[in-house]
């Protein structure tokens, strides 16, 4: 039995491309494979620590070898727990609209403070050391516009990039894109390009 995590990043809910996209991807991974589990996190209902002084000197304890104070070990305790799902997971997919060519503020958010030393990385004289290898992600993209290889906007997009650097980071390469395109094109355009995403979603999760 596999455990899936996925990742909801739009406050759209209803009106969402990438929601929309990915929770028809998890009916059908359900019909595909029931035994598996699927935990649900959505970042607009985390209580995710501010990442403040407390918060850097607790990172940064461990690792300069640092013995932390109570407080810097109590976030670094909510660090740790809020990585937790990632760690356990298979299988992360994430639904992440575009945001200023970028990703939601809150998904970085979660990112940051999730991303630490002996947590979902280290590093040595190797270099950095992702300690989720053997795991597969699937990222639903939704972007406003064409930002396909060859396009004049492709440059513009930090979306795509950075999730696959930090995927990569964390040790995660088995990475698949699922874009939901030209949502800012008019509803017919806006439509078609969910259902065709949708279409390829479904057609994806047996084999996910």
């Amino acid at each position: 039995m596999a455990k899936l995590l996925y990742v909801e990043t739009s406050p759209r809910k209803q009106r969402s491309a990438s929601t929309e996209v990915a929770r028809a991807f998890l009916d059908a991974y359900r019909t595909a494979h029931p035994a598996d589990s699927i935990q649900e996190i959505d970042v607009w209902k985390l209580d995710l620590p501010e990442f403040d002084e407390v918060a850097f000197e607790a990172k940064y304890a461990g690792i300069e070898g640092r013995e932390r104070t109570p407080a810097q070990q109590a976030v670094w305790n909510r660090f740790v727990a809020l990585a937790q799902p990632f760690r356990d997971a298979d299988k992360i997919v994430l639904s992440v609209p575009m945001w200023n060519w970028g990703i939601p503020y809150k998904l970085k958010h979660l990112i940051d403070v999730i991303s630490m030393k002996d947590v979902l990385f280290t590093f040595d004289e190797r270099g950095l050391l992702g300690l989720l290898g053997g795991k597969k992600a699937l990222l639903v993209l939704a972007k406003g516009v064409d930002y396909s290889a060859g396009s004049a906007t492709a440059p513009w997009d930090q979306q795509t990039p950075y999730l696959k650097v930090w995927l990569n980071s964390i040790g995660i390469t088995d990475i698949t894109l699922l874009p939901v395109e030209k949502s800012l094109y008019g509803p017919e355009v806006d439509r078609s390009s969910r259902d065709a995403a949708t279409a390829s979603g479904r057609a994806l999760a047996a084999s996910f």
